[in-house]
């Protein structure tokens, strides 16, 4: 169940400059990371973001933290405005804020224990705690994420993959935020491990009121994990819908193309799966297709899609693509 509207993303940019050629005038071209996506998010929920490889999923988080400074647009944590936000007052907005990276070991300081990692927000939001008091809470955390108390002063190398990832969403969780980003969390992990992660996750999320922005290219998990999903390609929203509904009735061919991809375990049922295959590989964000950026690997393309770009439309409730032909899809 969710409640109070906490974020809204509007129209929101991230475009990087790119020297482009050689010689005395080089050209800068503008690298469209991020390309006018709204959304909102509310208290409780958790937002999948989902689409292939250098899409803009990563950017977009990151820019919602303000990690990336925004192009144009804006973005609204619990109606304050946060891309004009002086450094000091962000800074403030931290504690509530959060990050989970996809590599767990690259994104812990391999020279202090894990003690110390966990404990480290605790120093720099609340240096007002004594020593005493910070050891009780980041013994508590490891508790809570399944990492015994008595591994406190041990160094990332000795754990597992799935361990350090333990570690990393203690870090996070040790502030009690109200949002945390979960870049790929379980993307180098084991299938096992996965499955342990995310259940830890939303027993998190249950027990604190946690909302979730979950990235991922792994519609399996986005199923089992989100309330929302919302579909990027080449930086821009193609579809968005609760969860149920964009795995029962989508209505984006690519996003038809992405649930047609996902392997079924069945072998007799995955030799009979039926249905559009996608082919090639995204344009470059560089010089992306005129019209709808996805036309050149769309089978459905038809004329107007070479020189209009389609915008959302409601599909229905709560659901939204933006593609001339959705209705062939229902």
């Amino acid at each position: 169940m969710t409640g109070d509207l906490i974020l809204d993303v509007s129209d929101l940019k991230v475009h990087f400059p790119v020297r482009m050629g050689s010689g005395l005038r080089p050209n800068t071209v503008p690298l469209k990371a991020v390309d006018g996506i709204s959304f909102v998010l509310h208290a409780g929920e958790t937002l999948g973001i989902v689409g292939e490889s250098g899409c803009g999923k990563s950017t977009l988080g990151r820019a919602i933290l303000s990690l990336v400074r925004p192009t144009s647009g804006h973005i609204a944590w619990l109606g304050e405005e946060l891309t004009h936000m002086e450094k000091r007052a962000l800074r403030d907005k931290r504690k509530d804020l959060q990050l989970v990276f996809q590599d767990p070991l690259a994104s812990l300081n391999p020279r202090m224990t894990i003690g110390e990692i966990i404990a480290e927000p605790l120093r720099s939001f609340s240096p007002e705690r004594t020593s005493a008091d910070r050891g009780r809470m980041v013994r508590d955390m490891m508790s809570r994420v399944g990492l015994s108390p008595q591994m406190t002063n041990r160094y990332p190398h000795e754990f597992s993959g799935g361990q350090c990832q333990r570690i990393s969403i203690a870090r996070a969780m040790i502030l009690a935020p109200r949002l945390v980003v979960l870049d790929e969390p379980v993307s180098a992990l084991d299938v096992s491990i996965q499955a342990q992660i995310i259940n830890l996750l939303k027993d998190l999320q249950a027990d604190y009121g946690l909302s979730y922005i979950f990235i991922s290219h792994d519609l399996s998990v986005v199923r089992h994990m989100c309330d929302r999903v919302l579909i990027m390609y080449l930086g821009q929203v193609v579809e968005q819908a609760p969860v149920h509904t964009l795995f029962e009735r989508p209505a984006h061919p690519y996003t038809i193309n992405l649930i047609q991809a996902v392997p079924i375990p069945d072998p007799v049922k995955e030799r009979a799966k039926q249905g559009p295959v996608l082919m090639g590989d995204p344009p470059s964000p560089l010089d992306p297709p005129s019209g709808c950026r996805f036309h050149p690997r769309c089978l459905r393309a038809e004329a107007t899609c070479k020189t209009r770009a389609p915008v959302l439309e409601t599909v229905g409730t709560g659901h939204e693509a933006a593609c001339f032909r959705w209705r062939e899809s229902l």
